[in-house]
């Protein structure tokens, strides 16, 4: 796949941990550690991060004052975490399937990846996911083919539950492979993420969802307004916290804090981080990985 564009966020581009507004910490924690097999990186008072291999992957804040978002507003539809092999996808799958079986809400062959779907003790959705090799996607003028056909979970469990990766889970690799948002619409999503901030448009259901990335990913982001559509900005609540992009360099950094400055966007800079706000009040933090 490949585009003209010159106001392209880097290739190297990748997402960062997602930060999420918690009532019930304890629960939440014993969740993605016991549930999804992610490790406690460092915990501090009403904070906690976990992930995997030192690489945070969600971070959970204690917010009790919050209140839920109401139903049809814009936030988080999922945060996806990507596993590097089949049968780390199923460790976690079969963790999440014996300790919190009412948690999972479908599985889908996506020609790019298999994903299982799950949603967390506070309503927030979760995507555990594979990818095939690139060499196995399909591109049409430069979008990319994908599909959501059957999986049958227990069958996948069966093929690939392997006991190496059940007992070693927490050490090995995983990462945020995608950040996926509830939005009022498609147009001002395209042009806050693919115009101001440089994601090029990877697919669209048309004036449905947009899927979007850097270096030819299948997507790093996605919009979709299956349940928000009309939503306007977000009030202060429980769920998302903010989405952390990671750019290669600090030039990098730079580039896009200087377009987002150029078409109006407020920008918060000190020095190493970079943050703003979407059309609907998600907050976006961006970051130079050197």
């Amino acid at each position: 796949m490949t585009t003209s564009r010159t106001d392209l966020l880097a290739p190297a581009t990748g997402m960062g941990a997602v930060t999420l507004r918690v009532a019930d910490l304890d629960r939440m924690i014993a969740y993605y550690r016991d549930g999804v097999r992610l490790q406690v990186l460092a915990q501090d008072g009403g904070r906690a991060t976990l992930g995997r291999t030192g690489r945070p992957i969600v971070i959970l804040e204690h917010a009790p004052a919050l209140k839920h978002a109401e139903p049809g507003s814009a936030g988080l539809f999922h945060t996806a975490i990507l596993f590097e092999t089949r049968a780390d996808l199923a460790a976690s799958l079969y963790s999440v399937a014996t300790r919190y079986p009412n948690t999972f809400t479908g599985s889908a062959d996506h020609l790019v990846s298999i994903a299982f779907y799950l949603t967390d003790p506070a309503g927030n959705g979760v995507e555990l996911y594979w990818d095939r090799n690139r060499t196995e996607w399909s591109w049409t003028h430069g979008r990319i083919e994908m599909a959501t056909l059957h999986v049958d979970p227990n069958a996948f469990l069966r093929e690939n539950v392997a006991q190496r990766a059940l007992d070693e889970a927490e050490r090995r690799p995983g990462a945020v492979g995608h950040v996926h948002l509830s939005v009022g619409d498609v147009d001002s999503a395209r042009s806050f993420y693919v115009e101001r901030l440089g994601f090029a448009t990877t697919a669209e259901m048309p004036g449905s969802a947009l899927f979007v990335s850097a270096g030819g990913y299948h997507h790093h982001m996605a919009m979709n307004v299956w349940g928000s559509r009309g939503a306007g900005r977000r009030a202060p609540g429980l769920g998302l916290g903010l989405v952390r992009i990671e750019v290669p360099t600090g030039d990098d950094l730079g580039a896009l804090t200087e377009r987002m400055r150029h078409y109006g966007v407020a920008t918060e800079d000190d020095g190493r981080t970079v943050g703003f706000e979407d059309p609907w009040a998600n907050r976006i933090e961006v970051v130079a990985a050197l």
